[in-house]
């Protein structure tokens, strides 16, 4: 333990710095495709009884018009926000007929990029630039890509501990900045250490062989003699390799998250410099959007990374202004699987490792971040997706290699004292027993979520799509049977109504044409 950690746990085990603990705040947003009683991508509509997926405070789709997305408040407590989670599952549930929702990350059987309709929100400029945003990122990187599913962890400190910090720090600069210096550092300490993640949390091992069709197959087996499933045989989440959400052309796209200016201004440069890739698809020619620009990237969000810096925005407001504007308020953890083993395809365990982590993150020592480290940090997370479960693993540390299993050791050892003082904080042991758990998968690879999604294919005898198919269903069958309060159906029955409302009142308040729009909205990066 570095004598940085053990000042700051230190400091925080005051109890008025204890109580900040217990004030953390929370959200989770999880993508489900909808599926067919068959087990095929759904190709109806967003279903109309889940009102706007422009407006609605807590149902929206992502890519696809099949790929629904439930957000949750922003909450201070884990159990009331999985509950959220299910409520809103719930309420789906009631408006899906015989449709389902897929129960993994990779997706189910697919065809081609015809069969997988784009998300629509409207007849709006702001509904249609979403829509044509989708239409890029298929035409750049394929729609199959864009069906993969995951859970993000929205993750923040509340207000009163960053004035506490900052006082204790005695207080440098603008309180604004300082925030944003530290969540930088949590951000760089979770890209050295995001592997552990990949390897406790992966569940994506294997898919269906559909998913590959007309593809390139980046070197995955056979799971069996029908062909019907492939897998790496130590692979722990394909869904963050190159079967995932990578792009060739950001391959060599540097973000640098030593300093927020920088930041910004290498994604503002890939905004707005002209990628010659893309220049043949249509960008308004004669109407005809197929993508919002030519450039690098479309918008930020365009940008793939398991971990982003974030800033809720206003009306119209690029996230990168925001974030230059009024800094980081919180980051978001994008590389969790979805499991096919819990309701709503993430734990309370996981929830509380994950606070335990990004805390350890955050209050650790962050130093900047080289070309170097940031090679050895791609390498370690290539390394972990597609062998994390190999004996013997070595990952590239700046000393040289390390076995896997030590250096997990020595992050779970440091990350104790974290725990420790959550545990004080909410007084129970909860969270020294989902270090425990994580521990014990750490020298076990067998109680992975990837080892057990190949082990129940293996034992019983079924293929990924079947085994992922059997969990769809059971699911399906929990929430059908999970009734809502009378007070909870009528606050979403009148959310459905209110986002409806909202969207006809966007629609009917446009009076700029979409060409007047975008410029308008593009010029916001053009004056960063």
């Amino acid at each position: 333990m570095t004598s940085q950690l053990q000042s700051r746990l230190q400091q925080l085990a005051d109890p008025a710095s204890l109580a900040l603990l217990k004030t953390i705040r929370r959200g989770l947003e999880k993508e489900s495709l909808r599926i067919t009683a068959q087990g095929k991508l759904a190709q109806t509509p967003h279903p109309a009884g889940l009102g706007s997926a422009l407006t609605h405070g807590y149902i929206t789709t992502d890519y696809s018009e099949a790929l629904l997305e439930f957000i949750t408040p922003v909450s201070t407590g884990i159990e009331s926000s999985l509950e959220t989670l299910e409520n809103i599952h719930s309420f789906t549930y009631q408006h899906l007929g015989e449709e389902m929702l897929w129960a993994a990350s990779m997706p189910c059987i697919m065809t081609d990029d015809d069969g997988i309709p784009v998300a629509r929100y409207g007849s709006s400029n702001v509904a249609r630039m979403k829509s044509v945003y989708r239409l890029g990122l298929g035409h750049r990187y394929g729609r199959l890509m864009q069906a993969i599913a995951g859970i993000h962890y929205n993750f923040s400190m509340p207000q009163d501990y960053w004035e506490q910090s900052w006082e204790q720090a005695g207080s440098p600069g603008d309180i604004t900045d300082y925030i944003s210096t530290a969540y930088l550092g949590l951000i760089r300490n979770f890209r050295r250490h995001s592997w552990l993640l990949i390897y406790l949390f992966g569940a994506s091992p294997a898919i269906c062989a559909s998913f590959l069709r007309g593809r390139e197959n980046p070197g995955l087996e056979p799971f069996d003699e029908q062909g019907r499933s492939l897998h790496l045989p130590y692979g722990t989440a394909l869904r963050m390799g190159d079967l995932g959400y990578n792009s060739a052309a950001q391959k060599d796209l540097n973000i640098c998250y030593n300093c927020l200016d920088t930041y910004v201004e290498t994604l503002r440069s890939a905004i707005l410099r002209p990628h010659a890739d893309y220049r043949d698809i249509p960008r308004g020619q004669n109407g005809d959007y197929q993508q919002l620009s030519d450039s690098l990237l479309q918008i930020e969000n365009e940008f793939y990374s398991p971990i982003r810096p974030k800033r809720v925005t206003r009306p119209g407001e690029t996230p990168l202004t925001a974030l230059h504007r009024r800094g980081i308020e919180y980051i978001e953890v994008r590389c969790v699987d979805v499991s096919p083993f819990s309701s709503v395809g993430i734990t309370a365990e996981q929830i509380r490792f994950l606070d335990i982590f990004l805390l350890y993150c955050l209050l650790e020592e962050s130093p900047p971040c080289s070309d170097r480290e940031q090679a050895i940090q791609a390498a370690n997370l290539e390394a972990v997706v597609n062998r994390g479960r190999l004996p013997g693993l070595l990952l590239q540390t700046d000393e040289g290699e390390l076995p896997m299993t030590e250096y997990a050791s020595k992050l779970f050892a440091d990350m104790q004292g974290v725990a420790n003082l959550l545990d004080t904080a909410s007084q129970t042991t909860l969270y020294s027993d989902s270090l425990q758990q994580q521990v014990a998968a750490g020298a076990d690879p067998e109680l992975t979520p990837s080892a057990r999604v190949l082990r129940e294919m293996r034992e019983k005898n079924l293929p990924f799509f079947r085994l992922s198919m059997a969990y769809s269903e059971h699911w399906a069958d929990y929430f059908r049977r999970r009734a809502l309060s009378p007070q909870l159906q009528a606050e979403f029955e009148e959310e459905t109504r209110r986002s409806l409302v909202a969207q006809r009142e966007i629609e009917q308040s446009d009076r700029m044409s979409f060409e007047q729009y975008l410029d308008q909205y593009f010029a916001q990066y053009r004056a960063l």
